[in-house]
């Protein structure tokens, strides 16, 4: 049987009907990707954790969304930092326990943080500080150079930071970003305290 007149025009149209939804859909997602690309490129980042040394907040392999946008770092924030020849230039991620100006010291006798004088407390820590061991090479009370940062890991007796002088204070331009929020594992979603 040979197709009508009427039926090839119905056949042509659907088949230009179906590649303009398929033309509108390519359209779509790249406009979808164009804008996670500038998303991740300048407003946002997505960073995984290596180590134990901010645990129980952030454990080995989470990832984390991380903002740079108008930030100012502020004592209690997690952040990631990257300092030339430490870690092997890789990011690390730790929380800010003083910025310029603030005097830090550590109490040899209960592992106590001090910070201008006052006992800080840590509820988010795995545990004090072994004075023994882990009080680190520098001498205490340190205060803080203006435009740097004072950080530890929350996990005190599995983290080299600014106790250790290979970290030291660190400059506030060597942070990447603080942390918003966990995005994996799914069951550690949200923001970080």
């Amino acid at each position: 049987m040979q197709e009508t007149q009427t039926e090839k025009k119905k056949k042509k149209k659907a088949e230009g009907r179906f590649s303009s939804e398929l033309f509108g859909w390519g359209e779509s997602l790249m406009a979808v990707l164009i804008f996670f690309v500038v998303v991740f490129t300048f407003f946002v980042r997505l960073i995984g954790v290596d180590g134990s040394s901010m645990y129980p907040t952030l454990e080995d392999h989470s990832i984390m969304l991380v903002s740079n946008l108008n930030y100012d770092p502020a004592r209690g924030d997690i952040v990631v930092l990257r300092k030339e020849g430490f870690y092997g230039d890789q990011p690390i991620v730790k929380r800010i326990i003083a910025t310029g100006g603030d005097t830090v010291d550590i109490d040899p006798a209960s592992g106590d943080v001090i910070v201008n004088g006052e006992v800080l407390d840590e509820p988010y820590i795995a545990e004090k500080i072994n004075t023994l061991e882990n009080m680190g090479d520098i001498a205490y009370p340190q205060t803080v150079p203006e435009g740097c940062v004072f950080v530890m890991g929350d996990n005190r007796n599995a983290s080299t930071d600014s106790r250790w002088a290979a970290l030291g204070m660190v400059d506030e331009r060597y942070i990447l970003g603080h942390v918003l929020n966990v995005v994996y594992p799914f069951s550690e979603f949200g923001s970080v305290a």
